[in-house]
This record gives C-alpha cells, sequence and structure tokens, in this order.
C-alpha cells in the first residue's frame, strides 16, 4: 500500500496529470502572451525559417542583376565549350564558260518514277549475294524552240503588210533535271556478301547509276507526253499576239520536221 507522501508522485504506471497551476503556466506561455524569456532559452522556430528566405532572396536578386547587366553587353556572352563548330574551307566558284541562249521553254513537265532494280546471282541465297533498290525519282523536263535554228527567209511578210508567215524549227525537249530535294531511297535490301565489299572496298558509283535509270525512265515519259506538241502550241499562241500587237492582221507559224 502506498505511503501518504507517495500519493502526489508519478509513476510508471501513473503518470504526470495536468493540475491548474501547470495549466495556468502553460497559458501564459502561449502565443500573443507576453512572456518573459529566461537566459540562455532556447530560441523559437522562425529564425532559421526567415534565415532561408534571406538567402533564396539574395539568390533570386544576384540572378536579376547578372542577368541584367549581361543584357546590357558589359558582360562576354557565355558559351559552350563543346559547341559544335564548321569550318568551310571551299574553294570559291570558278567561271568555266558563258553562251548565249536563244531558246523559247514553251512548256515543262513533271515526273515521278519509281525504279525498282534488284541484282542476284542464280542458285545463290538472297541472304548471301543480293541488290535490291526501290527508288523513287522526280525530274522535270523543258521543251523549248530554238530561235537561233531559224534559217534565212523563214519570215515572210506580205506586200501590204498585213499578214506574216513564220517557219520556226521542232520543239525539242532539254535534258531531264533530276531533282535530288524530292528524290529518295524508299527501300534497299542487301546481301551479307554485298554489306562485306562496301565495308572493304565500296561502289562509289552504285547510286549513279540508279540515278541514270531514273533519268532515262523520266525522258521516255516526258517523249510520250505530248510535250512537244503543248509546246508548238504555246509557241504559236506567243508569236501571233506578239505580231498582232505590231499591226498583222494573219499570222502563220509553221514548224520544220525535226
Amino acid at each position: 500500500m502506498a505511503r501518504d507522501g507517495d500519493i502526489n508522485e508519478p509513476t510508471r504506471e501513473f503518470p504526470d496529470y495536468p493540475t491548474s497551476e501547470s495549466l495556468r503556466d502553460r497559458a501564459e506561455g502561449s502565443p500573443g502572451h507576453d512572456r518573459e524569456y529566461a537566459p540562455g532559452a532556447p530560441a523559437s522556430g522562425g529564425g532559421p525559417v526567415r534565415g532561408l528566405l534571406w538567402v533564396l532572396g539574395a539568390a533570386a536578386l544576384a540572378v536579376v542583376v547578372l542577368l541584367g547587366v549581361q543584357a546590357t553587353g558589359l558582360l562576354p556572352d557565355f558559351r559552350n565549350p563543346f559547341a559544335k563548330e564548321q569550318t568551310d574551307r571551299s574553294q570559291p566558284p570558278l567561271l568555266k564558260s558563258i553562251r548565249d541562249l536563244s531558246r523559247y521553254v514553251a512548256a515543262e513537265g513533271n515526273f515521278q518514277v519509281v525504279v525498282d532494280v534488284q541484282n542476284d546471282r542464280r542458285n545463290v541465297p538472297d541472304f548471301l549475294l543480293n541488290e535490291r533498290t526501290l527508288f523513287v525519282g522526280a525530274g522535270r523536263v523543258e521543251a523549248y524552240v530554238d530561235f537561233a535554228k531559224i534559217a534565212d527567209g523563214a519570215v515572210v511578210v506580205s506586200e501590204d503588210g498585213k499578214s506574216a508567215e513564220i517557219k520556226l524549227p521542232a520543239p525539242q525537249l532539254g535534258e531531264t533535271d533530276l531533282d535530288m530535294d524530292k528524290s529518295y531511297v524508299f527501300a534497299e535490301q542487301r546481301g551479307l556478301i554485298n554489306r562485306l565489299n562496301d565495308l572493304v572496298a565500296g561502289d562509289p558509283n552504285r547510286q549513279q547509276q540508279i540515278y541514270k535509270l531514273a533519268e532515262d525512265r523520266i525522258t521516255t515519259a516526258a517523249r510520250d507526253s505530248g510535250l512537244t506538241a503543248r509546246a508548238q502550241e504555246n509557241t504559236r499562241k506567243m508569236l501571233e499576239g506578239l505580231l498582232r500587237s505590231l499591226g498583222y492582221e494573219k499570222v502563220t507559224v509553221t514548224y520544220t520536221a525535226p
């Protein structure tokens, strides 16, 4: 049985409980209540937070000042030390020749061709020796009349000056201009031996052969497209409009056999 002197002492089983005195002391130490801190008492938790805010504010102010000074041009630009650099050592263009042109380009055709070429060997598996290229080529062909080939007496004017007859050379097709910006290799298959050969020797003219084949296909398509007939009609209309504006009432344009 507990003694009288031990009644008010807390034990492990019965911890201390608040009394009226302890509640009054807590109320006096609550926020907003005026109290004096004893010497050596620990500072409140607001000190470290205010210090951190000061540090962040100073850092932000330093960044703003640095950006402002850099914008004024007083500091050199900050560059990436590992930035990519390009050096151009190309030689200046060399003029080879100049020639006068007397062509009247009367029509132009734009073509697209798909070239599918495969080179392999009999009785050899494709995975060993095979070369197949699917190339999409885009190019243009011009149809023109060469006025430099107009012979003497090709222009005949009537005595009354009201009609004119012009005899022109037949329109021709220019060289096929393969547009490399619009042409591309769609698919390519190469055997193991072909790939090893590329590593050892290689064939720099392999793509050139594909380009040449695409140009030949486009040239053939231009010949069969009626492009020269369109050039004849356009040239005739141009000359008729030009001579009629000069006072000729009747204009006849004919072409020589190609």
